[in-house]
């Protein structure tokens, strides 16, 4: 009889093992197997051989079942295989990968993954196969169906809380034994859990800095050193964890009331020509006004949305020139300057800096990445199966998003979260704040060559950011180029793959709640656009969240500098400001440390991270995509080298986009 080779390989994780039986069956496009039983999972290889009952083997293999029995004593256990490799009697290779979770008795069908792709519009030619792909398909709608978390935001996943989630898409056991994502993980960590309950003020900055001791790095001593000077002021506008804001400015705002005559700028010239030259530049944080602040240990806080001008100096300095703490010019709004008193311009810039910290989190950090990175998740896991290759190049770049989502609207941005207990922008201000976001978004502004054009910052010296940020997406897009280019040779490939449009119009629906003006594809008609698109995707959920992200910790766990939340109003009138009243006006000890820990979880990294560019989990079996991750990996290897050689010039190093510290996904 016939006879076919194969190795079942088990996932090299936590607990992946299983001692239950294994059972195996082929299915081939000339016949089918029996059941066979294979040896106890207990192994990370299983070598094992299949006869069949024909004088003839069964043809190409077109899907396996596997089926997992408990035996005589419970509790069922649960078995993550990787793979299974098969070789016909003529001496042909199988794939099938797997990567999931196995914890039922059920019959599990797994298809092969090699050789021509075959689009939804021809569909598969086996009947079996076929109906495989239908029931996947049929079986993923019903697990990943869609949800509003509040109006006018991204949807979610429709989950009760994260156990509800496919065993495919949790943490590991390792990520989860390690991240609880509570405010108390980070306190006990800092070694500030007994300053917790703590709601009285700061007596002094010494002694915010005493509480300042552990787990410190390079640029966070930095920051706690330089946070008063307007030069790092300024440069985290380009180069801090919110480079999103800064634009040029050619014209100021009406309600932006500056003139010649109350600037000093740097090299002698006026404001005008420098604005014609180029120089100067604007962050308007409008999407703030007008909103009601929240209440923290029962106190009224204030969240402001002011307009900070700077001017790019001729030593190639971004520095602050002027700051208006409200959007609308009045009599008790006024324009602070660097040229007033040190507690006036201190004061006005720590407005700032609150301000910046709720725009960053909610805006650039927790939309603009956690939430569309889910809605990209779901509506490719619900709408495109295993064996499409989008799924395989983009299953990877979900990688426990969906979980680290359902945990953050359930402990961080919900009623009783983290969020609502110690910033100025929690309660009702952050769903609006959220809403004005989303109505906002843009397609341009997720693509950055296109957004840095947009807001006028090509050539801004030492924006690390973008010369970076340029290299990544280049060098993503040329992978998704080779990967794609294998599988769709003309423009009409794109445009019959149904299970593609349905994934994009998913995105266009779900994410952008199908706004036509926000510039996102419904559908896409060429490679290029294909290729653009899921560039996007990508990096969205690698290269821009590590941006936002990764620096929290070092830029924020000062809180001078990046204060959560401030409880008196600004000042109205000149001349007033003190150390006294700058103390009073910082959030409380509790708030302060909590804000830190959490700061701190968001920017740990955990131990079972993958870095970008790495795929241990094989979804492709075909040459050419295996090539091009090779080569994706090393370019990615190079600029990272590039980028450490660069920074060892820099007094502040720019680390966010280095290869080597960015995930494969929206992990944290």
């Amino acid at each position: 009889m016939p006879e076919y080779k194969g190795v079942l390989t088990t996932e090299d994780r936590l607990l992946a093992k299983t001692w239950d039986r294994i059972y195996i069956k082929l299915v081939g496009t000339d016949g089918e197997s029996q059941r066979k039983a294979l040896s106890r999972g207990s192994y990370p290889e299983s070598v094992f051989k299949v006869k069949v009952d024909h004088n003839n083997s069964i043809g190409k293999l077109v899907l396996i079942e596997l089926e997992k029995k408990t035996g005589l004593l419970p509790p069922q256990d649960s078995w993550f295989p990787a793979k299974v490799e098969l070789k016909s009697p003529e001496g042909e290779t199988f794939h099938f990968p797997i990567h999931r979770w196995i914890t039922d008795d059920e019959v599990h069908q797994f298809r092969e993954a090699t050789g021509t792709w075959k689009l939804p519009l021809f569909d598969d030619s086996h009947p079996l196969a076929s109906q495989s792909r239908t029931e996947e398909l049929k079986q993923r709608k019903k697990q990943y169906r869609w949800s509003i978390y509040a109006e006018g935001i991204p949807h979610c996943m429709k989950i009760d809380f994260f156990h509800g989630l496919p065993d495919e898409v949790q943490f590991s056991y390792t990520k989860q034994a390690e991240f609880g994502f509570t405010a108390i993980q980070g306190l006990i960590e800092l070694k500030l859990d007994g300053l917790a309950a703590r709601k009285e003020k700061w007596t002094s900055i010494d002694a915010i800095g005493k509480v300042f001791r552990h787990k410190q790095t390079a640029l966070s001593e930095y920051v706690q050193q330089n946070w008063k000077k307007d030069s790092l002021f300024g440069y985290q506008f380009l180069n801090g964890v919110n480079p999103m804001v800064i634009r040029r400015c050619s014209v100021l705002p009406e309600n932006f009331q500056v003139t010649d005559q109350m600037v000093f700028l740097r090299g002698g010239r006026s404001l005008t020509k420098e604005m014609q030259s180029g120089n100067i530049f604007l962050c308007d944080y409008k999407l703030l006004d007008g909103l009601k602040a929240n209440k923290v240990n029962g106190k009224q806080q204030y969240l402001m949305a002011p307009l900070v001008l700077l001017h790019k100096t001729p030593e190639d300095q971004l520095m602050p020139i002027a700051i208006q703490l409200k959007q609308e010019p009045s009599e008790d709004n006024p324009i602070f300057f660097p040229t007033d008193s040190e507690y006036d311009w201190l004061l006005a810039k720590m407005f700032v800096r609150s301000a910046d910290f709720q725009d960053h989190q909610l805006n650039s950090h927790l939309l603009r990445t956690h939430l569309l990175a889910e809605v990209f998740s779901v509506s490719l896991l619900g709408n495109l199966p295993m064996v499409h290759p989008l799924y395989k190049l983009l299953v990877p770049h979900t990688r426990y998003t969906l979980q680290i989502n359902a945990l953050a609207r359930n402990l961080l941005i919900s009623e009783s979260g983290i969020f609502n207990t110690i910033t100025s922008s929690g309660g009702e201000a952050l769903q609006k704040i959220l809403q004005r976001a989303t109505s906002s978004m843009t397609y341009t502004s997720l693509c950055i060559r296109d957004d840095i054009k947009e807001r006028g910052l090509e050539s801004v010296p030492d924006f690390y950011y973008r010369e970076d940020g340029f290299q990544m997406w280049d060098i993503i897009n040329r992978f998704v180029q080779g990967v794609l280019g294998y599988y769709y040779k003309e423009d009409s490939d794109v445009q019959r793959d149904t299970e593609l449009q349905t994934w994009v119009l998913g995105i266009f629906v779900h994410g952008f709640l199908s706004r036509p003006e926000s510039g996102m594809p419904q559908k896409l008609n060429t490679v290029a656009e294909l290729v653009k698109f899921v560039t996007m995707v990508i990096f969205t959920g690698s290269s821009q969240h590590a941006a936002v992200n990764n620096g929290q910790f070092e830029y924020g766990s000062w809180m001078p500098n990046t204060p959560t939340t401030l409880q008196r109003p600004p000042p109205t009138s000149k001349g007033t400001a003190d150390e006294s009243s700058l103390l009073e006006t910082l959030p409380d000890v509790n708030a302060t440390v909590n804000g830190m820990a959490v700061m701190y979880l968001l920017s740990k990294q955990s131990s079972d991270f993958v870095p970008l560019g790495h795929y241990p989990e094989e979804y492709f079996s075909e040459r050419v995509p295996h090539q091009h991750m090779q080569l994706f990996k090393g370019e990615l290897g190079l600029l990272s080298s590039k980028i450490e050689a660069r920074n060892l010039g820099l007094i502040i190093p720019y680390t966010f986009l280095d290869p080597a510290l960015l995930e494969n996904s929206v992990a944290i």
